[in-house]
């Protein structure tokens, strides 16, 4: 009865503990605190030298959970990832991803070997143990503090934290077996390299498609479609880990497959996926707290301090420096991008892997790593929001999404239901612009189910219902988030092929003789990219006027303010200069009007 009763007293702690972190990460919200370091806080109370008292030193279990954990972190990842916002950085993203967390733990292996009076393979372990970031960290603090990065800084850290901690993992595992052994070759370590790269994109990419091809083909019943996923995400990564493949890549491959192709029920496994990830996280991390010993860390604080602070502002901002210098990014991108370097569970992760086969010194790489998690989620962390906004890389967050409810619909895969509440100060509501790829299905007001055209015209506290392809469902959200306000463009960019956004189509085609139909031409030319793009709008971005190509210059509160006029080759080489003259007349009018001059 004895054993029964210590059963129950573990499964009592253990939902305490993990409750006790969900609780507190309201209030870590509240005060802006780094949530991962809560559960980690949280952990080291229940252990052996906090007030909890709970003895554990399970290294099995701790690793067994982190792979899980890790596991699931990256397939939720890769799933969330859309292939089209990380095609443009994969380059700089896959040689941050391996060159960089090679040179980050060969420039700190040094200041390791000589700060722990370590030979110089032990020092470079610390290094590697390290030198990757943590996706979780990183994307959890930019989302917790209501950052909205600029597309391309986002999109390189999104995939290269996503896709370093195959090659760290990989990297430390080579370490512990050089220590272990004592002698290995340079051919041996990248024919593994390769084998595990290799192996583990052909796992994934084939398992991947194999769990799309099940999902839309075999009916299983309701609700079992993300638990399916779940299982078939750990049953990539076991296949891979079996094959010595490596795991991680794979299922990170596995989730960007799946989440790119049209599948059956995608948004609840998101909802599930977003559930586990976020328990697995709480539950690695409050055992990673309960592992740690403060009289044990009392003897390695300083030397692990410096490592933290060369790690964070020597070893990091070098190897990104030296990485991007091929690509077009400006020294504002590239200090953030080092300063985004955020350690989190992976480095406590793979420092436990010099315990779990018993090194020599296995408790200093953990207790080093921890330090260094502390240090960069209070440094880093804390100061991520600041440092964005300092370096011009964050740009103006909208007023918080609102809240969309999406709706399956059986027998198909092309098209889902999407609703939200309607507010008076929404685009949708003010002009009356939803894109061309959505159809208004249905209004729920006062509890009444009504038509489009019986709840004709919308009002505010409605709840409007729309068909759109699951792809592009988050696109609708800033049709229904209040309106920012707009500035005035530039005068002194309105040139030659240059017009402000507040101009018609119609005032457009009188100038080129453009067909545009009666219904289009009282919309502006911020409607029309507001309608015809897939996602928000951004400079650079083009629609089509036939025959002319309309090019977002620049924007002001989300949309698009100065437009550029991209003529046919043949009209630009003979533009006459009396219809230029007239159309350029004809503006300086309107905006003069506009402007009040």
């Amino acid at each position: 009865m004895a054993s029964l009763d210590s059963v129950s007293i573990a499964i009592l702690l253990g939902s305490v503990l993990v409750m006790a972190g969900i609780l507190s990460s309201l209030l870590a919200l509240r005060f802006g605190a780094p949530l991962l370091l809560v559960f980690l806080v949280v952990g080291m109370l229940a252990g052996d030298s906090g007030p909890g008292q709970v003895r554990f030193d399970d290294v099995h279990t701790t690793y067994l959970v982190g792979s899980v954990a890790l596991a699931l972190i990256l397939f939720d990842g890769g799933l969330r990832t859309r292939f089209q916002s990380i095609r443009a950085v994969l380059a700089p993203s896959m040689v941050l991803a391996t060159v960089g967390v090679l040179l980050t733990a060969l420039i700190t292996a040094p200041v390791a070997k000589y700060a722990l009076d370590l030979n110089w393979t032990e020092g470079l372990l610390v290094g590697a143990v390290v030198a990757s970031t943590d996706a979780a960290a990183v994307f959890l603090l930019v989302h917790a503090q209501g950052l909205r990065l600029r597309p391309r800084v986002g999109a390189t850290l999104e995939a290269e934290s996503g896709t370093n901690d195959p090659f760290a993992v990989f990297l430390t595992l080579m370490l512990v077996e050089l220590i272990s052994v004592g002698q290995s070759s340079a051919s041996h370590v990248i024919s593994e390299l390769l084998r595990e790269a290799v192996l583990g994109g052909i796992v994934g990419i084939i398992g991947g498609r194999l769990v799309v091809l099940a999902l839309n083909r075999v009916a299983l019943p309701q609700g079992l479609h993300a638990p399916f996923v779940t299982t078939a995400a750990l049953v990539i990564f076991g296949a891979a880990q079996i094959g010595h493949a490596s795991g991680f890549l794979s299922v990170y491959l596995a989730g960007i497959i799946i989440g790119n192709r049209p599948t059956r029920a995608h948004n609840s496994v998101v909802t599930f996926l977003d559930a586990a990830t976020w328990l697995a996280q709480i539950v690695m991390f409050v055992m990673l707290g309960l592992l740690v010993s403060p009289q044990r860390l009392v003897t390695s604080i300083v030397p692990a301090v410096i490592i933290a602070l060369v790690l964070m502002l020597v070893a990091r901002p070098l190897a990104v420096f030296f990485c991007l210098m091929p690509f077009r990014f400006n020294w504002r991108e590239k200090i953030f991008i080092a300063w985004t370097g955020l350690r989190g569970a992976v480095a406590i992760f793979l420092a436990s892997i010099p315990m779990l086969v018993g090194l020599s010194k296995a408790y200093l790489y953990f207790d080093v790593a921890f330090v260094v998690v502390i240090i960069s989620l209070l440094l880093q962390g804390w100061t991520l929001a600041a440092a964005a906004r300092r370096l011009h890389v964050a740009l103006p967050r909208a007023d918080r999404a609102p809240r969309r409810v999406e709706l399956d619909l059986p027998g198909q895969l092309e098209q889902q239901l999407v609703g939200y509440s309607v507010r008076p100060k929404s685009l949708y509501f003010r002009r009356g612009l939803i894109p061309s790829w959505s159809k208004p299905t249905l209004v729920i007001r006062d509890q009444h189910i009504l038509s489009p055209a019986e709840a004709d015209p919308v009002r505010p506290g409605d709840y409007i219902y729309l068909l759109a392809p699951p792809e592009k469902a988050e696109a609708l959200d800033r049709f229904f988030v209040d309106m920012l306000p707009s500035s005035a463009p530039d005068p002194h960019l309105l040139g030659d092929f240059m017009v402000s956004g507040e101009h018609t189509l119609g005032e457009l085609a009188q100038i080129y003789g453009v067909n545009v139909d009666a219904e289009q031409a009282k919309l502006t030319l911020a409607d029309y990219f507001d309608i015809h793009l897939d996602h928000a709008p951004k400079e650079g971005a083009t629609l089509t006027l036939d025959p002319i190509d309309l090019v977002a210059r620049s924007l002001s509160g989300g949309r698009v303010n100065v437009v550029g006029l991209r003529l046919p080759e043949e009209q630009e080489a003979a533009a006459p200069l009396t219809r230029m003259a007239a159309f350029k007349a004809r503006l300086s009018k309107i905006w003069a009007s506009v402007a009040g001059i």
